[in-house]
């Protein structure tokens, strides 16, 4: 399981997440996504502890804990999505049907 981190201040960095977050328990790891142009923080992260009882005490006590001038946003992090958009799907002009018929 791992835990979503949000609305954090660009400030933050993976040792400030890991020091709070080891008050709750051992923490595994800390990913800090960088935006690809800026490199600059994207505003959230995920944090992984050793186990799913550490995890919950973790969210539940900084859930809407205010740290850094910010509010926290923690919960569980949902598995991600693969983008349909970006695979070339769903209508327009490489759709499979169009290109087989004859006008």
């Amino acid at each position: 399981m791992s835990i979503y981190v949000g609305n954090l201040s660009y400030e933050v960095t993976s040792d400030d997440l890991n020091e709070v977050f080891a008050e709750y328990g051992t923490v595994s790891r800390v990913q800090v996504p960088v935006d690809r142009e800026t490199g600059r923080m994207r505003g959230f992260a995920f944090v992984e502890m050793a186990s799913e009882a550490e995890e919950a005490a973790a969210i539940a006590a900084l859930d809407g804990a205010e740290w850094m001038g910010r509010d926290l946003k923690v919960n569980k992090a949902k598995p991600r999505e693969d983008n349909k958009r970006s695979s070339g799907g769903g209508g327009g002009w490489g759709d499979k049907d169009r290109s087989s018929r004859r006008y």
